[in-house]
């Protein structure tokens, strides 16, 4: 994989960017889930870099963006991109985000939809409460001697059982990956999350919206999907049958579903 290329926001941040495709494509900005890097969408971006210019992006606290102290908020994750597309000169694009990426999908239809052509929010939700939950686990990834256990537990709250038993080198990728996460930036992209809530000013988004849901999440459930597929104006719902990460398990079918609605 070729080397990151870096940019650093207004509070100080420098945040980590991968760019693939031609400068004459459309400019397609896909959005990770919570502990993963940019390379959760390896699988993806052979195929996206046909038709699209792919920028990639590490959440500040993950991956090769730098980790600053204490919580991070939606707004933030938010500007975050906002200031990444000022800064390489980009004035619009096509947004793909799941899981947390989704959330930050959504606060880009309502705040900035102008730099928004048509979003793709996948297995995600507005609003994943309560509180309480997210504390717990913010105090109990950082008092951790590693990250072990919380890489064990988001690989059970990604993949089916069967995928898991067999422990391919999918598995093993995304395994690496988490072990590789920073616990201060997980609390912190943690502490964003339980923040976020969305539900009413979803409606608010005007940009063509495709939601792709995973009938088996146990993430973000699929009931979460029909929500934002309730609220926001002319929403497109597909439902694989995934669990959490239905790009990866779902690979075909999800690229399906992404193609035919951006072309």
């Amino acid at each position: 994989m070729n080397e990151l290329d870096f940019v650093t926001v207004g509070d100080g941040t420098r945040i980590a960017y991968r760019i693939d495709g031609d400068a004459g494509k459309p400019v397609l900005m896909l959005s990770n889930s919570i502990a993963t890097t940019l390379r959760m969408w390896d699988l993806q971006v052979n195929e996206l870099s046909k038709h699209f210019r792919v920028l990639r992006y590490d959440f500040r606290g993950h991956g090769g963006s730098s980790v600053p102290a204490g919580a991070y908020s939606l707004d933030r994750l938010g500007r975050d991109v906002i200031e990444l597309l000022d800064a390489l000169g980009i004035e619009r694009v096509h947004f793909l985000g799941l899981s947390l990426g989704g959330f930050v999908g959504q606060w880009l239809g309502i705040h900035a939809p102008e730099r928004i052509d048509r979003l793709i929010l996948s297995n995600t939700s507005s609003y994943l409460g309560p509180a309480k939950q997210f504390d717990e686990r913010i105090v109990a990834v950082l008092q951790a001697p590693d990250m072990s256990e919380t890489a064990e537990m988001f690989l059970g709250n990604w993949f089916p059982a069967n995928m898991l038993a067999a422990s391919g080198p999918v598995i093993e990728a995304f395994r690496t990956m988490l072990l590789g996460i920073d616990r201060q930036g997980l609390a912190g992209l943690f502490a964003a999350v339980r923040d976020a809530d969305l539900r009413r000013t979803v409606a608010l988004i005007s940009r063509p919206t495709l939601v792709i849901a995973g009938q088996h999440d146990t993430v973000t459930a699929a009931s979460h999907s029909d929500l934002i597929a309730a609220t926001v104006p002319g929403v497109k719902l597909v439902v694989l049958p995934a669990v959490h990460l239905s790009n990866v398990e779902y690979p075909a079918e999800f690229m399906q579903a992404v193609l035919g609605f951006l072309r």
